[in-house]
């Protein structure tokens, strides 16, 4: 079976990429007013930042009546005086810069480098960042098999809405490392999962719909991780040393080749 490869360098150089990269160096904020454009309002409205380095393309969050909706940079001004009562502020970027290599798997592509996609750095290309919540979390012994989805002890109803899920592929990323598994999954909003997945059985399975019970979700969620295994399985053993995040082939290439300039994409 043909196994295909897709190589990304944005720095523009052909070294290739480290094993252990070292810790990026901290970015000097630089204050600046900036238009942003929100896709779901179909509007462009005006911030003031001091808290990042904005460039036009960035995706950010913003404060004030669309709190929670994704925007993206139009343009930075960097000579202005204004009020700052006057309006709202960035608060949070995300970081859409991605180096290393990605294999396609069906809808998804999948890496098996730590460093190039992990979840803290992918969930901001999806949702805004929590702000200051609270959560309690229950832990069980009791789990389930992975290949039989029928012991999860979810509703007919549910596993059905979950098929869809998957079918459609609104498993937006996964990722597991050693045990510990996360995904995003694209419902009315985009919700997190959590699960341990140890020996072929998954335990704690846990979702921000915040639901008593297995959702719909997290049905998805495991179609998903059962068929990203299986893919691993039969095309990218060698690659698999217990870690790897996926991500849909659509969202990935929007966001990692948005607004790059420089770089190369190497497809073999």
């Amino acid at each position: 079976m043909k196994r295909f490869l897709i190589g990304f360098n944005v720095g523009g150089t052909d070294e290739p990429t480290p094993a252990a990269p070292p810790e990026p160096a901290a970015v000097t904020p630089r204050e600046s007013l900036v238009d942003v454009y929100f896709p779901s309002r179909g509007r462009t409205w005006t911030y003031y930042n001091d808290e990042f380095d904005l460039h036009e393309g960035d995706v950010v969050y913003v404060d004030g009546k669309l709190e929670g909706k994704q925007g993206r940079v139009v343009k930075v001004n960097y000579s202005f005086k204004i009020k700052l009562s006057d309006y709202k502020r960035v608060i949070a970027a995300a970081d859409t810069s991605v180096k290393g290599e990605f294999y396609f798997a069906d809808l998804h592509v999948i890496t098996f480098d730590r460093s190039a996609l992990p979840y803290e750095k992918a969930l901001p290309w999806f949702k805004a960042p929590d702000k200051d919540a609270e959560y309690a979390v229950g832990t069980e012994d009791e789990g389930f098999p992975l290949d039989d989805l029928s012991k999860m002890n979810i509703s007919p109803m549910e596993a059905s809405d979950g098929r869809d899920y998957f079918y459609d592929g609104k498993v937006v990323y996964i990722s597991v490392d050693g045990t510990k598994g996360r995904a995003v999954v694209e419902g009315s909003r985009f919700y997190e999962i959590e699960f341990e997945y140890i020996d072929g059985e998954i335990h704690n399975l846990t979702c921000s719909c915040y639901c008593n019970g297995a959702c719909s979700h997290g049905f998805a969620a495991m179609l998903q991780l059962d068929a990203i295994l299986k893919k691993i399985n039969e095309n990218y053993q060698d690659e698999y040393g217990g870690y790897f995040a996926a991500m849909r082939k659509g969202t990935f290439m929007s966001y990692a080749l948005n607004a790059k300039d420089t770089g190369k994409i190497t497809i073999g």
